[in-house]
């Protein structure tokens, strides 16, 4: 009998996946392990891969939002009946109505959803291509139906279309094909006034996973802040020092995560769960740290960043952060945080608070370093200094052990050799 295929849950966070795209049509044979479609998670864009083998009866949703464990798709013989296997399977729910709107309930603010598109000849969207390579068309101006795919069955992949900007060829305004058509959206609330100028654009996947999560954090989690100022000066000279005699060149960002690492080692109070019914305390200190990324933010985790040198610091996070950029990163390397850190120092930023990531008990939020006038012996001398502000969950954390475990950070920041020993 025809198989059924659902909507899986590719991420531990995951509550609905938005088609981007199928690498198959109905009718198209298939085998086990062959990718069929792209879907976009909160977390990353995926290949979902066929777990049975056949032919393509039934496309349910083309592209667009579908909930986890969503009819997407019928596998079969050919010829078979596809529209029984649904009935057989009790799915008879707006996945297999495949030409019907999905419409937000009125009384829930959902975010803007889109339907179902249907099928557009001779568009940029109908080329088979990767999710990069779409985006970097785009943003190159490029029109894909001009680029040669080199990848499986044709598809265009990141080399192509780098290799066409490479040969100098013109690029031409971006389909608008790409971006969801006005009238395939519906807008739940708010009405624009007469003679607005604006736009409106589908909340991500990502957006909607950080909405959600932190809004939660926010809400559930009592937070309270603790910010303290760091003196520098010793910090800047020895990173000055290795970075003169080492092939790894060490970020500041990499001595606050090995400081914040050593805390923990000290302060395991603060390297915890809430749990509701009990407190976790993390007996390994895994680190995430937050990357910015277009659509949001990705926390790619530090494991065992106590036992890590600055340079292995360093090279993990340099390469997280490329593979957050790029969308790459896997589920699991954005998994186990016991501790986070979000740095804004390199855009100016001198000091603000973080919502606690869970299942994080605290969050540190460091700002830049700032050339400042400070009383020293008496002296009123030119000093560098930095603050940092730990969110605390105050189910979890006192504010006696989120001082102690800022004094200690401070303490090694300040005489950052403790980090050598």
């Amino acid at each position: 009998m025809a198989e059924i295929i659902r909507m899986p849950r590719m991420s531990d966070t995951m509550e609905e996946g938005n088609i981007v795209g199928w690498l198959k049509n109905e009718g198209d044979k298939v085998k086990i392990g062959e990718t069929i479609a792209e879907v976009e998670t909160d977390k990353a864009t995926m290949e979902l891969d066929s777990f049975v083998e056949g032919v393509i009866l039934h496309i349910a949703i083309k592209e667009g939002p579908v909930p986890i464990n969503g009819v997407i798709a019928v596998i079969g013989k050919e010829g078979e009946d596809w529209k029984a296997a649904l009935a057989a399977g009790g799915d008879s729910n707006g996945a297999a109505k495949t030409e019907e709107p999905a419409v937000p309930q009125p009384t829930e603010p959902t975010p803007v959803m889109s339907a179902p598109a249907q099928p557009e000849p001779d568009t940029t969207e109908r080329v088979k291509a990767s999710p990069l390579a779409r985006s970097i068309a785009q943003e190159s101006g490029v029109d894909l139906r001009q680029v040669k795919g080199s990848g499986d069955h044709g598809r265009i992949v990141k080399r192509d279309v780098e290799a066409y900007l490479g040969s100098g060829a013109p690029a031409t305004q971006a389909s608008p094909a790409i971006e969801p058509a006005a009238e395939h959206s519906v807008i739940p609330f708010a009405p624009a006034a007469p003679g607005s100028n604006f736009e409106d654009k589908p909340v991500s996947q990502m957006r909607k996973t950080i909405a959600r999560r932190l809004a939660q954090s926010k809400f559930s989690a009592p937070h309270f802040y603790l910010t303290i100022e760091v003196d520098m000066e010793k910090a800047i000279a020895i990173r000055k020092q290795i970075n003169e005699v080492a092939p790894v060149k060490i970020s500041f960002n990499d001595l606050v995560l090995k400081a914040a690492a050593a805390s923990l080692r000290q302060h395991p109070a603060v390297n915890a769960s809430w749990l509701e019914d009990r407190i976790r305390y993390n007996r390994d200190i895994h680190i995430g740290v937050a990357v910015a990324v277009e659509d949001g933010l990705l926390v790619p985790v530090i494991r065992h960043a106590d036992m890590k040198t600055l340079s292995q610091v360093n090279e993990e996070v340099k390469t997280f952060a490329e593979k957050a950029k790029n969308r790459k990163l896997q589920p699991e390397e954005m998994q186990g945080n016991t501790f986070t850190i979000s740095n804004l120092g390199m855009f100016g930023i001198e000091e603000f608070t973080a919502i606690i990531n869970p299942p994080d008990a605290c969050i540190l939020a460091v700002g830049t370093i700032v050339e400042k006038p400070v009383v020293k012996n008496g002296e009123i001398v030119v000093g560098q200094r930095m603050k940092m502000t730990l969110s605390c969950d105050h189910r979890v954390v006192d504010g006696a052990t989120g001082a102690r475990f800022l004094e200690t950070m401070r303490a090694i920041l300040e005489d950052p050799i403790r980090l050598m020993v």
